[in-house]
């Protein structure tokens, strides 16, 4: 067990040593979190899961009752399954400048600092708080802070700004694209293949979908673009698919999911609506002419909304003083940051780290990141006491 105060590299190589990948608990490592803030006088906010494997942590510096600076990361990191490593990925490995292992970029480099910060952020007279705002399951859909955004306003204070710490090699993002999944479930009716006419063949069905999700595409990236992203405009991938039993069956069923990249500002309610209106005119009569019972299930299986900071955001007026910079950036990656943002909470993305080094075999953060964060911490507790 660590000390409290411990250096940033002693509280990172603790961290990576807990295998918090989104299918596993992330308890261990709350429970030390909690344990080292304990130690420094700061008590700690737990919103678990209904089974106990897993939750978030909250914890306030400084004044309660006043609007405060949330710093907000993620516990979870992606699988290593599949991945040719040269070290242990639960084991932190300096090399070079630079520190190796499994969440050291995404995003356990940036809750390091967070945590050797808190002794300066409890030396300081804070006037204005400092949260620590902890999640798990951001690697499977920005899961696990939802709860923990519920609870803003009642149960934990509603933060005034939040920096969501995301590797961007501590340049200040205000903009990101936000993934929505769909499920789509096409039943048919079965028949023998040699009596195709006496069946509906769902993987057929599933193909006209397609073919329409394809025309979709195809203008979204036809649209008006903006360059501050990579690509300029909003994609839309078919992800999974699966249909069928036998080669001389006519397939009964067929299931897939797609995705859209969404842009702020776009309206994914309208591509929803134009998609439904496909499936029943240009599908279900045909299906059902044949077979009654058959039918094509929508389902909207998860989405993270786009990020805007918007003109004149006090989050990124923060974050651009703090970090030193005059410029800001839009991403394609998802964030937290427009959950939070969307609950009430000024929000910008600004964290240590590339996002090219994250969900990698041997990913690794520099040295040189975590000293500029730690910076970028110093400044916020003189921000805070001012």
């Amino acid at each position: 067990m660590h000390r409290p105060g411990d250096t940033v590299a002693a509280i990172l190589e603790r961290l990576i040593s807990f295998d918090t990948t989104s299918h596993k608990t992330n308890i261990a490592l709350i429970l030390y979190v909690e344990d080292y803030l304990r130690g420094l006088g700061v008590a700690s906010f737990l919103v678990p899961t209904a089974d106990g494997q897993k939750a978030s942590l909250f914890a306030t510096i400084g004044p309660p009752d006043v609007p405060g600076i949330a710093l907000s990361g993620h516990t979870d990191v992606v699988p290593v399954d599949g991945q040719a490593w040269d070290t242990d990925p639960f084991t932190l490995i300096k090399r070079d400048g630079r520190y190796f292992g499994r969440g050291t970029s995404d995003m356990k480099g940036f809750l390091a600092c967070v945590l050797a910060a808190v002794p300066r952020f409890k030396a300081a007279n804070l006037k204005k708080p400092v949260h620590i705002a902890f999640s798990y399951d951001e690697e499977i859909g920005c899961i696990g802070v939802r709860p923990m955004i519920a609870e803003m306003g009642t149960k934990l204070p509603l933060p005034r700004v939040v920096i969501v710490g995301e590797p961007t090699d501590m340049r200040v993002v205000d903009a990101h694209k936000g993934p929505v999944r769909w499920q789509i479930d096409v039943a048919g009716l079965a028949a023998h293949s040699s009596m195709a006419h006496l069946g509906v063949n769902a993987i057929t069905y599933a193909g006209f979908i397609i073919g329409e999700l394809t025309r979709i595409e195809s203008e979204l990236a036809a649209g008006v673009p903006d360059t501050r992203f990579e690509p300029p405009f909003p994609t839309l991938q078919v992800t999974t698919i699966e249909g069928g039993t036998a080669s001389n069956i006519v397939p009964v069923s067929c299931r897939f999911g797609f995705e859209i990249r969404s842009m702020p500002g776009l309206d994914i309610g309208a591509i929803e609506t134009r998609l439904q209106r496909f499936i029943a005119t240009q599908c279900l009569p045909a299906m059902r002419a044949r077979a009654p019972g058959a039918g094509i299930a929508l389902t909207r299986k998860n989405y993270v909304p786009p990020f805007s900071a918007g003109d004149g955001s006090e989050a990124v007026e923060l974050a651009l003083a703090l970090a030193g910079q005059n410029e800001t950036f839009a991403v394609s990656y998802a964030t937290e940051a427009g959950l939070f943002q969307d609950a009430g909470a000024a929000s910008v993305v600004c964290g240590p780290g590339n996002i090219a080094q994250a969900h990698t075999a041997n990913e690794w953060i520099a040295a040189a990141e975590l000293d500029k964060c730690m910076t970028f911490m110093d400044r916020l507790a003189d921000w805070c006491a001012a």
